[in-house]
């Protein structure tokens, strides 16, 4: 993917380790010191948020090109983004530690698993957040990606805390069954804590994490069942995404320019007719 630069700020993805060690930077202020997770001595040794999956994963990031220098760019925003192929050549997904994924991964065409995202509180603004997603989405049509997914968190420990977003999320956006994921047996917390005609759907969306809303937003659904990531301080639902219902208006919200708009349009209608082809 190309870099795209809005004013100060760059989206691209990280070329060199000194930008990954950046976002790694990041995402321990944000997981660690402002969320509360658990640090490993090591990982409270290096003040980074590391593991094994940074090795072989891209990592999308923004950049504040009037801060920082080369050898320690100033990364505000990432994501980590993880293809179903290169998932196959090396340690598997992240979420599966979590969720069971078969029903969503043996589908026909390719997956991408998003994770780690985190925005630095100076720019938590709406345009932030924009240019992760324009980032994304190029990226979804050069892997000609059909479903997105991922850990998304609710901050705190405690479900019954959050029984009125998890019941929301249960009864209004779980996934249709061919792709549902589920949560570990061994982990696997129920959702459905309310019944349907008792839940305030409201309130249930202000109570919700800023990105899980987006993920809504786009025609996200979410698997079956909860899990409580005691590491980091977090309730986690599976996310997934059908690329075909991020549609190409919204999309071409999201590309570099006016003029790229029929190409968005025209890439979305090659992916699905190579994926019909392959099934």
């Amino acid at each position: 993917m190309k870099p795209l630069i809005v004013n100060n700020l760059e989206i691209r993805l990280a070329e060199s380790d000194h930008e990954v060690d950046a976002s790694q930077a990041l995402r321990y202020r944000i997981f660690y010191d402002e969320m509360g997770a658990k640090a490993s001595p090591r990982v409270l040794k290096t003040e980074r948020d590391f593991d094994p999956y940074d090795e072989f994963c891209d990592h999308l990031l923004v950049i504040d090109r009037e801060r920082g220098s080369a050898a320690s760019p100033c990364v505000v925003g990432t994501y980590r983004l993880l293809r179903g192929d290169v998932a196959d050549q090396y340690a598997g997904f992240y979420s599966e530690g979590e969720f069971e994924l078969m029903p969503l991964t043996h589908r026909s065409g390719p997956v991408l698993e998003l994770g780690r995202s985190c925005i630095d509180s100076d720019y938590r603004s709406r345009g932030t957040m924009q240019l992760l997603w324009r980032g994304i989405a190029d990226y979804v049509f050069k892997h000609q990606i059909r479903y997105m997914f991922g850990c998304a968190s609710i901050p705190g420990t405690n479900p019954s805390d959050m029984k009125l977003p998890l019941s929301y999320l249960y009864h209004h956006h779980l996934a249709p069954r061919h792709i549902r994921t589920h949560a570990l047996d061994s982990r696997y917390v129920d959702m459905n804590m309310m019944a349907k005609d008792t839940i305030d759907a409201g309130q249930a969306l202000r109570e919700l994490p800023p990105l899980i809303k987006g993920y809504l937003r786009v025609g996200g659904v979410i698997g079956d069942g909860a899990v409580i990531d005691y590491d980091f301080n977090t309730v986690d639902v599976n996310i997934i995404v059908e690329t075909e219902n991020v549609t190409a208006k919204y999309l071409n919200h999201y590309t570099r320019d006016t003029d790229q708009a029929p190409n968005v349009e025209a890439a979305q209608k090659d992916r699905i007719a190579a994926r019909d082809n392959a099934a």
